[in-house]
């Protein structure tokens, strides 16, 4: 680029001209308009947020380390063109990472700064601004954000918030909160928010983080509703429960309530203990069963199908995987998280369970100028814990991970929090002294979660709770910093330690609502009847709406076929009086692709092997394991699998045939308790994606299934 703008100047500036002619006069408006399309096209972050013409932004500028004097040729620019730099930069192998002050008209006139430059975003705004102002002028910003604000619709679908309670006369929350969505688990405790750990939760379910939301301009129109149950009274007032029966009882208040609406549980509360290393425990037990679609009978207070006749209600519950001990924390964060194990309920099968990362390294403020940020960029957040000490059997958690910020560490190697350049933002439950409280932690992390989950249930109303489950999971991915670690690992057993540690990675709402011409996500939602006299019984095949031609004429080309399959089982949580030691869930389906030269008689053929194997409890051996990602032994677990197949296009074009079918459960050993002719319900995700090519896949797959394709005029 650097090559071609001076030649095309060179051209301009001294070829002899002829008379009257105004060559260079005329070259300098093309010129520029190469100079900010380049810096444009370096643009990683969202479209949306690309500054206009003449506005000053901080840039977040990404050299790439070439002769070592990139740093200082930005710095001798900066300087002529009186630009302001921030201070601080990060230093990695092959990148430096500063902000700069400009428009983009200043930040594209320099050829060799331009040529430096590997991408630019723009730098993220901190909630330090907003926590140190006075309290009138956070009413004043809250006031701005409400006047650009629609609420949402009465029948919009609901995160429902189990916590301390919420505090709904904060400005920003009584509009999608109303009173009578207000509950409590005790009604001596009140349904107000005593602690403010709820009140939070509530804001980043509804707005996300408050930071980029307060600092931007855009209309904001909410999709999504707001409903709280108080399951937690004042410290001190709370005497041992039985916290799977005060979660069944939170959700049946809010049912009662609002029997129709669409919702999702969240529960950024968990156990501090580590012992149950994720085995199942009454109340991860109880969320599986509600999840499962039992209900809770305050006459028996038990957990039951109310009426066996109808099918019964499926709930998603989002789940905290818990965080490290604040007294824990420590500069190697991986090790300590990595020695965590996920917190009760967190290891429940059915829940999608939250983990945290952080993209928040940066640290501008003056009064921690002598401490580091802990964990590097796209890393896991050093308050998240993991799955790592989980024995193989159990399911991989956390699911996914989300932003729960960071802490930072001084030359000595002491931990401190919180830093707000490093934290999220959100609503105090006492809004008159101060709207805005610093977030953080996978209580954080899980809340944006639900908030994703409701968003993709207001976008498609018909999609069942398993379904948003498998389309956050499957919308997710790791970042270069996780990539890195799972490229060092050594083996699909190494590879699979990675995943308990990041889940499926960081979830993408763009990515689980729309597919793009160079990939296209096709979703399944059915039942099956897995057994019948304590044999299997059903297998499912689906022959996909595959772009077979489109594949075949890309021959080699790579491209990525993945696939996820999510369902919800029943539980069976006691520990002793089993002849088979993993007979927690009620059945287990899995998904298979058929091989390119495979026959379907020789699919079905090694579908009933791998289901009679997997009975018996025999080692996975032979099938395409090498070809997947993770593979049958890692993804096998619990009730939620997601793998990716990488190969060439030609390759992908024969595999057209996706199956699902049951392996063995507790329902096939006690056929009295078996409810297998009510079916078992699952939802199946698959996608392709051809991102090294200018191909458009989606669009024959639309036109095979019947979706409409708007052309251009």
């Amino acid at each position: 680029m650097k090559h071609f703008l001076k030649r095309f100047e060179g051209y301009a500036k001294t070829t002899p001209r002829k008379k009257g002619e105004r060559r260079h006069e005329d070259m300098l408006d093309p010129v520029a308009t190469l100079r900010l399309a380049t810096l444009r096209g370096l643009w990683t972050d969202k479209a949306e947020v690309y500054p206009e013409e003449g506005e000053v932004i901080w840039w977040e500028v990404w050299l790439r380390r070439q002769d070592g004097s990139e740093l200082s040729r930005l710095m001798e620019f900066a300087g002529l063109q009186h630009l302001e730099v921030a201070p601080r930069r990060l230093q990695f192998d092959d990148r430096i990472v500063t902000l700069v002050r400009a428009t983009p008209a200043q930040l594209a006139s320099s050829v060799d700064v331009l040529n430096d430059l590997a991408e630019v975003r723009k730098a993220k705004e901190t909630a330090t601004v907003f926590v140190d102002m006075a309290t009138e002028e956070q009413g004043e910003w809250v006031k701005e954000l409400l006047a650009r604000t629609t609420p949402p619709a009465a029948d919009a679908p609901a995160v429902c918030v189990l916590d301390t309670g919420v505090n709904r006369g904060h400005p920003l929350l009584e509009g999608s909160l109303a009173s009578a969505d207000c509950h409590t688990c005790d009604p001596e405790w009140g349904a107000h928010d005593h602690d403010g750990h709820g009140t939070e939760m509530a804001g980043l379910a509804l707005y996300g983080d408050l930071t980029p939301v307060l600092a931007g301009s855009h209309p904001i129109q909410l999709r999504h509703r707001l409903e709280s149950v108080k399951i937690l009274p004042r410290n001190g007032q709370n005497p041992p429960e039985l916290w799977g029966a005060i979660t069944a009882e939170a959700t049946s208040r809010v049912e009662i309530e609002a029997p129709e609406r669409r919702r999702c549980f969240s529960m950024a509360i968990a156990a501090t203990d580590e012992r149950d290393r994720g085995e199942p425990t009454s109340w991860s037990a109880a969320v599986d069963a509600l999840a499962a679609g039992r209900a809770f009978d305050p006459d028996i207070r038990g957990l039951v199908y109310l009426d066996d006749g109808d099918e019964p209600a499926r709930r998603l519950f989002v789940q905290c995987a818990g965080n490290v001990d604040p007294a824990a924390l420590q500069a190697a964060h991986l090790d300590r998280s990595d020695a965590d194990p996920v917190h009760d309920p967190g290891q429940a099968w059915n829940a999608l369970t939250v983990g945290a990362f952080t993209e928040k390294a940066m640290i501008t403020d003056p009064r921690w100028s002598s401490w580091q940020p802990v964990a590097r960029a796209g890393d896991l957040s050093p308050w998240g814990t993991t799955g790592v000490a989980f024995a193989d059997a159990w399911p991989i958690k956390p699911d996914v991970v989300f932003e729960g910020g960071n802490v930072v560490k001084n030359a000595r190697g002491e931990i401190d929090f919180p830093c707000p350049d490093l934290c999220l933002l959100s609503t105090h439950f006492r809004h008159a002294a101060k709207a805005f409280v610093l977030s953080w932690a996978t209580s954080a992390a899980t809340a944006q979660a639900a908030r994703m989950a409701a968003l993709i249930a207001a976008e498609y109303p018909t999609l069942w709770p398993e379904a948003v489950r498998a389309l956050v999971v499957h919308s997710a991915e790791w970042t270069p910093q996780m990539q890195a670690h799972l490229r060092g690992a050594s083996g699909k057993r190494a590879r699979a330690r990675l995943i308990r540690r990041y889940g499926f990675g960081v979830p993408s709402l763009e990515r689980a609502l729309r597919s793009a011409n160079d990939a296209l996500t096709l979703i399944v939602q059915d039942s099956i009847r897995p057994f019948a006299d304590g044999k299997m019984r059903e297998l499912h095949f689906f022959e996909l709406p595959w772009p077979r031609e489109v594949l075949q004429g890309l021959g080699e080309t790579p491209v990525r076929l993945r696939v996820t399959l999510s369902y919800f089982v029943e539980p069976n949580p006691g520990r002793r009086g089993w002849k088979r030691r993993y007979r927690y869930a009620s059945h287990g389906l899995r998904f298979e692709v058929k091989g390119p030269t495979e026959s379907m008689d020789e699919l079905r053929k090694r579908l009933n092997k791998k289901a009679l194997d997997e009975d018996e409890l025999k080692p996975s051996t032979g099938g395409d394991s090498s070809e997947w990602y993770l593979g049958e032994r890692a993804r096998n677990r619990g009730s939620l699998h997601s793998d990716i197949l990488s190969g060439s296009a030609a390759d992908l074009a024969e595999r057209g045939v996706i199956a699902v079918y049951p392996v063995s459960g507790w329902w096939k050993d006690q056929p009295k308790r078996d409810r297998s002719e009510k079916g078992a319900r699952y939802a199946l995700v698959v996608s392709i994606e051809a991102p090294a090519v200018e191909v458009d896949i989606w669009t024959p797959v639309a036109q095979q299934v019947g979706v409409p394709v708007e052309i251009a005029g």
